[in-house]
């Protein structure tokens, strides 16, 4: 984290002094003001000049890439990262010849990878940010058989009259089952227990 100290007969001039020295804008730094400074007689006798502190902000975004960067180098599967998306939602997109590792069973190492990369980038920026790590178009293969499962399971339990609990699951991939059986009135679905065991019951309407 960089951070310098400057003076100037002013705050506002200690201030633009600091920003030349860390070469960036006031938005991307936190400033303190360590003294107001003193003007004294004629501007000259007894004057004190003005001093701030500027910390410059980390980019969420690249603390985020940097973290992915040095976690699949340590897995033995580097790769190249192309940054979707604005504001509060942001989609990583991972590329690389062993791209299959950071993906895992099910995926299970992708959620793992996405949900550490969320708490990196949120523990810099000023907003809560929804992070999405996708790689080889899983999400979307993965969203297509979850709706798929969806509606296997409904027509069970609507058959079989019992609920039918599914594995733990990001809130994601719950919300993509909620939404695909949101129009069957014959079943509801619900989300039990706590993170990381959050898991999704599909239950008949009785």
């Amino acid at each position: 984290m960089k951070q310098v100290t400057a003076t100037g007969t002013t705050v506002e001039e200690a201030v633009k002094s600091a920003l030349a020295q860390l070469q960036t804008t006031e938005e991307r730094t936190e400033i303190t003001i360590v003294d107001e400074g003193k003007k004294g007689f004629f501007g000259i006798f007894g004057s004190r000049p003005a001093i701030v502190k500027a910390v410059m902000k980390l980019d969420p975004i690249e603390e985020g890439k940097k973290f992915l960067l040095e976690v699949s180098e340590k897995m033995g599967a580097a790769i190249d990262i192309e940054v979707e998306g604005e504001g509060r939602n942001i989609q990583f997109i991972l590329t690389g010849e062993k791209i299959a590792l950071l993906i895992g069973k099910r995926g299970q190492t992708l959620n793992s990878l996405q949900y550490l990369t969320q708490l990196v980038i949120n523990r810099y920026s000023d907003q809560y940010m929804n992070v999405i790590l996708d790689a080889e178009d899983y999400r979307k293969r993965r969203n297509d058989t979850l709706i798929q499962l969806a509606g296997r399971l409904a027509q069970k339990a609507i058959k079989t009259g019992q609920a039918i609990t599914l594995e733990p699951m990001p809130s994601y991939e719950r919300k993509v089952i909620h939404t695909a059986l949101a129009e069957n009135k014959r079943i509801k679905t619900y989300s039990s227990g706590n993170d990381p065991h959050r898991h999704l019951v599909i239950s008949p309407v009785k």
